[in-house]
């Protein structure tokens, strides 16, 4: 009878009741559920055997395994599973505070915002890329947790984080500066003369943390857990042009314009800002 069944799928499918365009459908359907289903699995084992791996070394493992599956296959998947690689142990450091340059009081301490342009939070971090590592500097409006200034460097000094500022400002002028806070640590790039001269010359109030602790800046602490989650931690990123170009997509394309926030009302940074500014 099963015999019959393989060779005869009408007859069989006219005795179930069944059409047989239902059967040819589950049969194709069958065998890509098992597909699928090996594939996470294989996925999984290479994820914990080698948890540094991110997705390209993870296609190259699966395809050593005699399992045909594209890269971009391989990163749906990994989002989907969360299976994040867990990076070395050795951290730059991002923030040098032993200066003598003159520094600021915090002004953003319990501070409630309520509008765009009311206060800007500032930070450093690093991304590691094949050869290294290189450094994002950000800008976020805390109202509505956009980005609104950033620039990337392989060299983690003052143009860095100016460089950032100066794109916030280009993008943000024309809602007006004066009054504005301009929040960061205490680090050297953040206290330099040519950082402070500019704040100062678009009449910016500037705040700065009073401790090494980053609940100080715990929003600029937030914004790059997400980048690093949802972005940095999935990619192997092989050179400085490589990482800049998925770091603007991540930014512009997801972060601002699609990432619901829960803080603003599951809404995105655009939207939240848009609403404020009736546009």
């Amino acid at each position: 009878m099963i015999q019959a069944s393989k060779l005869y799928p009408g007859k069989a499918c006219k005795a179930l009741g069944m059409h047989r365009s239902a059967y040819y459908a589950w049969q194709k359907r069958v065998p890509s559920v098992e597909v699928e289903r090996t594939l996470r699995q294989a996925m999984h084992s290479i994820a914990q055997e080698f948890p540094g791996y991110g997705y390209r070394r993870i296609t190259a493992e699966l395809h050593r395994r005699q399992m045909t599956v594209n890269h971009k296959k391989v990163l749906h998947v990994m989002r989907e599973e969360k299976i994040l690689c867990r990076r070395k142990s050795f951290k730059p450091k991002t923030t040098n505070s032993n200066h003598n340059l003159p520094l600021y009081p915090n002004l953003v301490r319990d501070i409630v915002v309520t509008r765009p342009n009311r206060v800007w939070v500032s930070d450093i971090t690093y991304i590691h890329i094949e050869e290294g590592f290189v450094y994002l500097a950000t800008i976020l409006d805390l109202f509505g947790r956009k980005c609104v200034g950033w620039e990337m460097s392989r060299r983690i000094d003052a143009e860095l984080a100016l460089a950032a500022l100066e794109k916030a400002i280009a993008q943000r002028a024309v809602f007006g500066l004066k009054g504005l806070i301009h929040h960061s640590d205490r680090g050297v790039q953040y206290a330099s003369n040519a950082y402070v001269d500019c704040l100062t010359n678009h009449n910016m109030l500037i705040s700065m943390t009073q401790t090494g602790n980053p609940r100080e800046n715990a929003f600029a602490e937030s914004f790059f857990k997400t980048l690093k989650v949802e972005e940095v931690y999935l990619k192997e990123y092989k050179t400085f042009e490589d990482a800049y170009r998925n770091i603007q997509r991540f930014i512009e394309d997801v972060y601002n314009a699609k990432r619901l926030h829960s803080s603003i009302g599951y809404k995105t940074p655009n939207e939240m800002e848009a609403e404020a500014l009736n546009i």
